[in-house]
């Protein structure tokens, strides 16, 4: 007989099923926000969400998919049977899926059997906390790829940035490639998106440097000061910062180049420069 915290949970075996195909549905941005909700699938994403105080608003669970102790980079079934069942404790609704019914709805390679569905992460600049003496933020104008935008929260995660704002956003937060690159840490880190406009006013009204990267400058990142109340700026993949970004800038950095290519991607260039700025903190008296 199964558990008593079992013995109710619905299960879907036909990946014909209609709630399934409203899953599908949530890849879509549109989707998304109509309905306030996006997709996170994997073990350490929805539990760093969860650490994060995210909780699912349903969880979808397929067993026979839960990886064997000792695959090479994936959690064992133990800890993923431990997650299931501290979420089961939060109250989160559990639904068990056949594999076919899973491989139908998931988004990635080699998936772990755990999918949950979450509210829409974001916020507005008004919703941010009000900056400290030593904000440091990172704002990403018109990034496209998913993936980059996921390295850089990871990036932002890891180098304790207080907020990463999505300038004339071409790719929303939810967007689950987003999440699955970042690692989760979309929601441990604070995310907003505005127009250009917008985010400048915001930079102004908090009395935010800016400090904005672009090859077509003769001063390096490492010569300017980036304590304090500092924004770093890195621009689109394809075009780079715009020219109003570029105006309202206290300063114009490149990071040296010894090859023959001009830029860094976008997502290696914020590293650097961001981790400037924390040597440049920690290496205060």
């Amino acid at each position: 007989m199964p558990p008593a915290s079992r013995a109710f949970e619905p299960a879907i075996t036909s990946p014909a099923n209609p709630r399934l195909k409203a899953l599908v549905g949530l890849r879509r941005r549109r989707v998304r926000e109509e309905s306030g909700q996006t997709l996170v699938e994997g073990y350490e994403e929805i539990d760093l969400a969860r650490s994060a105080g995210v909780l699912p608003r349903t969880l979808y669970v397929c067993e026979e998919l839960f990886s064997p102790a000792g695959r090479a980079g994936s959690q064992d079934i133990g800890e993923q049977a431990d997650l299931l069942e501290r979420l089961r404790g939060d109250g989160v609704e559990v639904v068990h899926l056949s594999r076919a019914a899973y491989e139908k709805v998931a988004y990635r390679e080699g998936p772990d059997g755990l999918l949950a569905v979450v509210d829409r992460v974001g916020a507005r600049l008004a919703e941010l906390a009000p900056p400290g003496r030593d904000h440091l933020s990172l704002l990403v104008q018109g990034v496209e790829k998913p993936g980059n935008l996921g390295a850089m929260l990871r990036t932002a995660d890891a180098a304790g940035v207080d907020a990463v704002v999505a300038a004339d956003p071409v790719t929303d937060w939810g967007n689950p490639n987003v999440v699955r690159a970042s690692k989760g840490t979309v929601f441990a880190v604070p995310v907003a998106s505005a127009t250009t406009p917008e985010v400048l006013q915001w930079l102004r009204d908090h009395d935010i440097r800016l400090v904005v990267t672009t090859p077509e400058t003769r001063l390096v990142h490492t010569d300017v000061d980036l304590t304090g109340r500092v924004a770093v700026a890195v621009g689109s993949e394809k075009h780079g910062a715009d020219q109003a970004l570029l105006d309202a800038a206290s300063e114009r950095v490149r990071i040296p180049m010894r090859g023959r290519a001009n830029s860094l991607n976008v997502a290696a260039a914020a590293a650097i420069v961001l981790y400037e700025a924390v040597r440049q903190r920690d290496s205060r008296p």
